[in-house]
């Protein structure tokens, strides 16, 4: 009989590439995943992992077994789902993450809520960029990811995945309080061609979309400094040292000496949260997906009852 734990020891390796990698994704340790590796190959009787450099891989049977490993594990999640689903209790553990500002925004009330009308359930949150977050759930890391997109730039989600729009969420621009255009009901885009911006890390999703946003109107834009967390931009804008985007959600309480002013092209996100297909009928999932939702209404969230979105066919 092979064991279940081991196969998910092997199904982290094959997803990580790395016993660290393993290690961490499984919260154990790596000699616990060695352990694991090395009584999964005395019971099949062959090598799945061989050195390499100073890591591992895969051999042939490794990752023929990885295969497998993956969907015995995904009709595992199923079986479970419809266990829970049928028993009709919202327990056990769920791991979410959310990017920062949605981290702010919502997890306070959303899960001090699921804490009061669920004691049963325990929740571990994590703050994580939009595109760690929907890694973790595909490799099963996470339960549930609370992600976004921009309103001219989708953020592409593997197949696999079930979303549901929690809000749409405006973005203003941050300016210093003397900047010539902070006493304005609204700006373009174009009138900023000559500012300085504050923007997040080179490669970030956010990133990628300022520029590709601003480079559309026909503005070749100067980054002056980079930092991943809003509030970090806005006491960089604070102290006069450039312009940032700013989205309502989680930006509150604005320092001392940034004005936000609208933009012109009705600059907004669409903050959604997305989860395994196959985990899709689970309490928690659904109640977790509710809290959520209700913490969004402060910020014109969208009705509990908008339908989630199946991506396409369930991930293995």
């Amino acid at each position: 009989m092979l064991n279940l734990e081991r196969l998910r020891a092997l199904d982290a390796l094959a997803r990580h590439g790395s016993v660290s990698g393993a290690a961490e994704g499984l919260h154990i340790t790596t000699s616990a995943v060695s352990q694991q590796m090395t009584k999964l190959e005395r019971e099949v009787g062959q090598r799945l992992l061989a050195r390499h450099g100073r890591g591992v891989r895969l051999t042939d049977a490794g990752r023929l077994l990885a295969e497998h490993a993956a969907r015995i594990l995904s009709q595992v999640e199923l079986a479970q789902a419809d266990l829970e689903a049928q028993r009709g209790q919202v327990a056990g553990e769920l791991r979410v993450s959310a990017f920062p500002t949605a981290a702010r925004g919502l997890f306070p009330a959303a899960l001090a809520d699921l804490r009061e009308r669920h004691p049963a359930l325990r929740v571990r949150s994590r703050e994580m960029e939009p595109e760690n977050g929907i890694r973790g759930v595909v490799r099963g890391d996470l339960d549930l990811a609370v992600v976004l997109d921009w309103y001219n730039k989708p953020m592409p989600l593997p197949d696999g995945l079930v979303k549901a729009l929690l809000l749409d969420d405006p973005a203003d621009v941050a300016l210093p309080a003397a900047h010539p255009l902070a006493g304005r009901e609204e700006v373009d885009l174009a009138e900023l061609a000559e500012d300085e911006w504050i923007t997040w890390g080179e490669g970030e999703f956010c990133h990628e979309w300022l520029m590709f946003t601003l480079r559309s109107k026909g503005v070749e834009p100067i980054v002056a400094h980079r930092a991943a967390e809003s509030h970090t931009q806005l006491s960089l804008v604070a102290a006069g040292l450039g312009v940032c985007i700013a989205p309502v959600l989680g930006r509150d309480p604005l320092p001392a000496g940034v004005v936000t002013v609208p933009l012109r092209q009705r600059v907004r996100r669409h903050v959604f949260v997305v989860w395994r297909a196959d985990a899709h009928r689970r309490p928690s999932i659904r109640a977790a997906v509710r809290a959520l939702r209700a913490a969004g209404e402060r910020f014109g969230g969208v009705p509990e009852d908008g339908a989630p979105v199946r991506t396409a066919a369930p991930a293995s």
